[in-house]
């Protein structure tokens, strides 16, 4: 059976979406940002101070209206950008093939799971894991 990464702390902090890179930004930016349906609403998480100020801005807005069909696919793309970068994408490449949970402690079970019930679709997880069979 494959190892698990069960949560994205310590040294498997940088498959967090909260991973600050190069340009002071985050996955977690990105993604709120693409909700956006207006040019200021897109600059206003962008500005975010850190990737929680971003989740809270992006959950303040409208979002674009074909959202709910699009967001795997948004993500799934930020991941390739984000793993781009030669360091995280052999940190990546380093986690073989272990099985990659979100695991969390804010009952978020469509990107990742529940660390207390075990539940949840773990997406988050899964689109690292394509992203790394990509590489």
């Amino acid at each position: 059976m494959a190892e698990i990464i069960p949560e994205f702390v310590g040294q498997y902090r940088f498959l967090s979406n909260f991973h600050v890179e190069a340009d002071g930004k985050t996955v977690e930016h990105r993604f709120q940002a693409a909700k956006a349906t207006t040019p200021e609403d897109h600059a206003r998480v962008m500005a975010a101070v850190d990737p929680n100020k971003a989740k809270y801005a992006g959950r303040s807005i409208q979002l674009r209206t074909d959202w709910e069909q699009v967001k795997v696919q948004i993500m799934v793309g930020l991941l390739q950008q984000k793993f781009a970068d030669p360091e995280l994408r052999q940190k990546l490449a380093d986690t073989g093939t272990a099985y990659l949970q979100e695991g969390n402690h804010w009952n978020d079970r469509y990107w990742g799971v529940d660390r207390k019930t075990g539940i949840g679709r773990n997406v988050l997880g899964h689109s690292l894991m394509l992203v790394r069979a990509t590489l």
